[in-house]
């Protein structure tokens, strides 16, 4: 007899538990979305115009508590199932709304993760998942929309040029880095050659590959230079596939006080600029010694030649001393005003002869230069 009320205890406590555990789920359940509104089934959207956007919007679900539903919209290739999708990301409002806007661009990085090519017409499909964070329903209804996707591509976060027309030549491990300057851009210093080179996104494993046909950045293949070897600034933008290439013919000083370039530079390689042995001597003024500077860039585009002024943040600099940041040498592009934005020499080089570098590499932080004294 007392090993059946125990029986009969053990199996109301079960019941007991297992309907506590549906009341505390039940919250959780919501229904799947139903209906997809837009972008209309085939819809196609050109990712190259600017600024452009699309909303996809759907039929709520419905919470079995009446309260708030959670969205994720899913992306998938145009024969995927979603069982592995591409790319998953919740809806506006941090995953409260039914609705989902997303940039031209971020809809060319889902086309790229879809394998469709920059220029290139290409299908893509879409879902809605909804949920409380668990019990996530998916949606019995898809939609598939068309892109013709841009001539960029997404950005690397490391570039490099190699090739036998490069500083480097073809050993990998040699290859010259470029400096990432925004978002999407790099820029590089660098000498080319007669021969072939092609930029990569890393120096290990299997890098993707970069070239350049009549102007625009090309996935794969390589870049056939001819002529003299010259010093160029290359600058790659990967959001439209832009490159320029601007000569960099000379650099010199520029000594205002003077009136005079005091000396120039030559081109050592690896993005840096030296000048060895030069004399630095301060102009006497009523007031005291004056010692300012900055730099004349002579640049060659196609074939206009004009010059470019790299100087200070600052329109008026203090002389250096040895507790200055290293910040203080910075160079950037500056007006060509006669005397804004020119550094000071440091005090100590007067009347001394210094060793001087101009190092526009991606090894620093950020462009600058130096002077040793001898």
């Amino acid at each position: 007899m007392k090993n059946i009320y125990l029986k009969l205890v053990f199996i109301l406590c079960a019941v007991f538990l297992v309907s506590c555990d549906n009341d505390e789920l039940s919250h959780t359940n919501v229904s799947p979305v139903n209906a997809l509104y837009s972008p209309a089934n085939n819809r196609f959207f050109d990712l190259n115009a600017e600024s452009g956007s699309a909303v996809f919007e759907w039929e709520g679900a419905k919470a079995e508590d009446n309260g708030v539903v959670l969205y994720d919209v899913v992306f998938d290739k145009e024969n995927g199932d979603f069982s592995k999708p591409i790319y998953t990301i919740p809806s506006d409002g941090n995953g409260f709304q039914k609705t989902l806007t997303l940039t031209f661009s971020d809809l060319n990085k889902i086309a790229i993760l879809a394998g469709i090519p920059s220029e290139t017409v290409g299908k893509l499909k879409w879902t809605v998942h909804s949920s409380k964070g668990i019990n996530i329903q998916k949606s019995p209804v898809s939609n598939i929309f068309e892109v013709l996707t841009p001539s960029g591509f997404m950005t690397p976060d490391q570039l490099f040029i190699t090739g036998t027309g490069s500083e480097t030549g073809t050993k990998i491990a040699d290859a010259q880095s470029f400096k990432k300057i925004d978002a999407t851009r790099f820029e590089i210093y660098t000498k080319l050659s007669a021969g072939t080179y092609k930029f990569i996104t890393r120096k290990n494993a299997t890098p993707e590959v970069f070239s350049i046909n009549d102007g625009k950045l090309k996935q794969d293949g390589e870049t056939t230079y001819s002529g003299d070897s010259k010093v160029y600034r290359i600058v790659v933008d990967f959001s439209n596939g832009g490159t320029t290439f601007t000569e960099i013919s000379k650099i010199e000083l520029w000594f205002p006080p003077r009136g005079e370039y005091m000396f120039e530079y030559a081109y050592a390689g690896g993005g840096i600029w030296k000048a060895a042995n030069k004399k630095i001597e301060f102009k006497q003024e009523s007031w005291g010694r004056d010692e300012r500077y900055k730099f004349k860039f002579t640049v060659v585009n196609g074939t206009t030649t004009s010059a470019e002024w790299f100087g200070s943040i600052n329109r008026d600099n203090n002389r250096p001393d040895a507790n200055s940041p290293a910040s203080y040498w910075y160079m950037l592009s500056v007006t060509d005003n006669y005397w804004d934005n020119s550094f000071k020499f440091s005090g100590d080089v007067d009347n001394k002869n210094v060793n001087a570098e101009i190092n526009l590499s991606a090894s620093v932080p950020a462009y600058t230069h130096s002077f040793t004294i001898l």
